[in-house]
């Protein structure tokens, strides 16, 4: 039984369950334990700290309730799969979701190529037949998981200074936000199967539920870009806030 909450055992327990709590977080929010990882068992730990078994479990039961672990009847405790949400009507960073989550962001430029727009590309992007454009597919990662595929086409006529910029080493999204004030954007949300490209960029199975978002937006009437996000279905959530309308 843990020492009562007077002199120097409390403050030993208290020490030893701060030191749990921040050794873990810090496995899980580096990439350590990935999601879906068994925490060692209560009994692990307890021998492990040579602490009681009440001070493990207090560690744990502050963990869950953070969100960070997921415990489950006679099976242990898992690192939790994180859980992402974004303001539908919002244009935003992805990399600032993955902080939001606590979790590593990393970027990945996977195919870059600048090619004349096909007529298939009107409907996409809303330009003209041999516009220059500048296509992108990236990965995003949260920890070391894929996070989302991006796959985007921008309107070099309508942002020349694409041109020059270095993808490699930083997000388009984040780049674009920075260089061109958009005046109307257009979303597009629904669900999707992964299919072969998209099961091997983001590391799950063929057929699985992803959430797919297209965008477009326009500045001063002009296409700017086009963008398909692609989710892994059990890591993201799409919210909007909204009032009654006044009619």
């Amino acid at each position: 039984m843990d020492a009562p909450n007077t002199g120097e055992g409390a403050s030993t327990q208290g020490s030893l369950h701060r030191r749990i709590l921040a050794d873990i977080t810090d496995k899980i929010l580096s990439g350590a334990w990935p999601p879906g990882h068994r925490i060692p068992f209560e009994h692990v730990l307890t021998e492990e700290y040579g602490c009681s078994r009440m001070t493990v479990n207090k560690a744990m039961t502050e963990l869950a309730k953070g969100g960070l672990i997921e415990r489950r009847r006679r099976s242990g405790s898992f690192v939790s799969r994180p859980r992402s949400q974004a303001a539908i009507l919002e244009i935003h960073d992805i990399a600032t979701e993955v902080h939001a989550l606590g979790l590593p962001y990393r970027y990945e430029l996977v195919e870059g190529q600048r090619r004349p727009a096909a007529s298939a590309d009107r409907e996409a992007i809303d330009v003209e037949e041999g516009t220059p454009l500048l296509q992108l597919t990236c990965i995003h990662f949260a920890g070391e998981r894929a996070f989302c595929l991006e796959e985007r086409l921008i309107n070099q006529a309508a942002v020349p200074e694409a041109e020059a910029a270095i993808f490699s080493e930083s997000a388009p999204g984040a780049w674009l936000i920075a260089q061109v004030p958009w005046s109307a954007a257009e979303h597009s949300i629904k669900a999707a199967a992964a299919d072969r490209v998209v099961a091997k960029a983001l590391d799950i199975p063929k057929g699985a539920p992803c959430l797919l978002v297209e965008r477009r937006t326009w500045s001063g009437g002009q296409p700017i870009t086009r963008v398909r996000l692609t989710y892994p279905g059990d890591s993201h959530t799409l919210i909007a806030r909204f009032v009654p309308s006044q009619k």
